[in-house]
Order: structure tokens, then sequence, then C-alpha cells
């Protein structure tokens, strides 16, 4: 029998246990006057809202998985596929028509198409969620990372397991990659901090870096660098303000000591008399 045939004859039964509970209310009244008209009332009412929400809900399941199975193919398996990447578990055809209505026995367009979907693996009797990189941990994330110096899409990473997004932002913040945005797709890309990486810097990216000219005075490059978050290493403006009251440093810078022969010195090369003049002189 179809499945709207069994919501049709569901609908018939409770129609029915509605009709023989109001036949039955309807004769105890008439019957004799019970001894709590409320405390009847309410339980006959009582009886009949817990039973009308069971058959609710019932019906209410029982139309959401008519929706679900004739919804179109595409969305079918997307469903599927929510459910193996929320999850990380390998799940039989049988499974996954008890757990979210997809019945792929019945549908062979979806059983094909997952099996041949590359985010899918099918071992010949159960599907799980295929991750681009198989990872399992940050240590593995880490090292990944470091094999792509010319950088490598996070959305390439989402999926490799559930905390990814978490470990990226450590490792970030631990100072051992970086994450940039890529102009053109406006997505983050992540680097190895690694200054002995070997990295493939376009033409045309070089060609801008020099044609950026640069502040001649000191003072500008040191505000430049605090405009974007960095500590200058000198402070030209206090220097020149010192300068100025203090006058320039008179100290004389210390004098280097000529390396002289005297008569303490070990004499290794006595074969070259003219090396010791100013010895014999002295």
């Amino acid at each position: 029998m179809s499945l709207q045939g069994q919501l049709d004859r569901f609908k018939k039964q409770q129609e029915k246990c509605q009709s023989t509970l109001s036949s039955i209310a309807g004769s105890q009244v008439g019957g004799r006057k019970p001894s709590n008209p409320v405390a009847a009332h309410a339980s006959i009412n009582g009886r009949n809202q817990t039973t009308g929400v069971k058959f609710s809900k019932d019906t209410e399941r029982l139309q959401q998985i008519n929706s679900i199975r004739k919804a179109p193919v595409g969305a079918q398996m997307k469903r599927v596929i929510d459910l193996l990447l929320e999850t990380r578990k390998a799940y039989t055809p049988e499974q996954i028509n008890e757990v979210c209505y997809v019945d792929m026995r019945a549908n062979k367009d979806v059983f094909d198409n997952l099996r041949k979907n590359p985010k899918v693996y099918y071992d010949g009797q159960r599907f799980s969620y295929k991750a681009k990189y198989g990872l399992k941990d940050k240590t593995e994330l880490l090292q990944l990372v470091r094999k792509y110096p010319e950088g490598i899409a996070v959305i390439d990473l989402k999926d490799a397991y559930p905390s990814v997004m978490e470990d990226l932002q450590a490792l970030k913040a631990a100072g051992q990659i970086w994450l940039l945005a890529n102009f053109d797709s406006q997505e983050d890309v992540a680097y190895p901090n690694d200054p002995k990486a070997n990295i493939k810097v376009d033409d045309d990216l070089k060609q801008l870096f020099r044609s950026i000219e640069l502040p001649r005075d000191m003072i500008d490059i040191e505000k430049d660098l605090q405009k974007n978050g960095m500590k200058p290493a000198t402070n030209t403006a206090k220097r020149r303000s010192a300068a100025q009251i203090d006058g320039p440093s008179s100290k004389p810078k210390p004098k280097k000591k000529k390396n002289e022969i005297t008569k303490r010195t070990k004499l290794t090369n006595s074969h070259l008399p003219e090396l010791f003049r100013n010895l014999n002189n002295s």
C-alpha cells in the first residue's frame, strides 16, 4: 500500500475512534449523572486530548516522510550528505532511511548519485563522509599547511574534521601560520609562518612592491609603522628634541689601541728582522 493510502486509512481510523468516544460519553451522561461532573468531563476531555495529540504527531511525521521522499533527487542527496557531515559516522541505506527518511532502496537515482559523489565514500555496504583532506587533529593540520608554502584555501579545510576552524585560529594565535584573505575570491588562505620556506612571488606583485615609494623622513616611516600596528625600534622625534636641548654629544670616540711589538712579545718570525726594528730601538 502506498504512503498516501496509509494516511487515508489512518485518518478514517481516527475519525472512527473519535465517533466511538463521543457516543460512549453521550450514553454515560444520558444514563446517570456522574457524582463529579467536572472530573468526569475533564477525564473525557483529557483522554480525547491525549489521543488527539498522539494522532496529530504521527500524522505530521507521516506527512514529513511523504514530503521528503517526493522531493527532488538533489534535495534528498543533500539531506543524506548533511547527516554524514554532522555525525561523521558510516550508515547503511536502511539506517539512513530510519534517521532521515531517505529511502535509497526505493529510489535508485539517489543511491547511484550518492555512490558517485566526491563528498561521499561507499565501501559496498555503508556510506560515510569523505573530506578533501583526511585530517584528524591540529598536528596533522599544521603538517599539511607547511606542505603548501604558497598557501592553501581554508574552504578546502573546513570539512576536514569538526573542530578544524578552532584549530586554525589557535595555530594563528600561536604564530605558526598566517590567515590572509584572497582579494580575488574573498576567501581566507592559510600560509605557514616559516621564514625558510621558498615562496614563489608573481612578477606583477614584485613590480607593485618596488613601485611603492617610502617616506624620506624617518619620522614619517615610524608613523606609518604605528598605523599598521607595529612598534618602531627607534624614536626619531625624541632623539631630535633631545639633541636640540642638550646639543650634539661631545663624547670622543675611543681610539683603537695600536698593537706594537715589545720585548715581551713572543717572537715567532725571527727570520724577518725588519719586523723588529721598533723593538731594537726601544
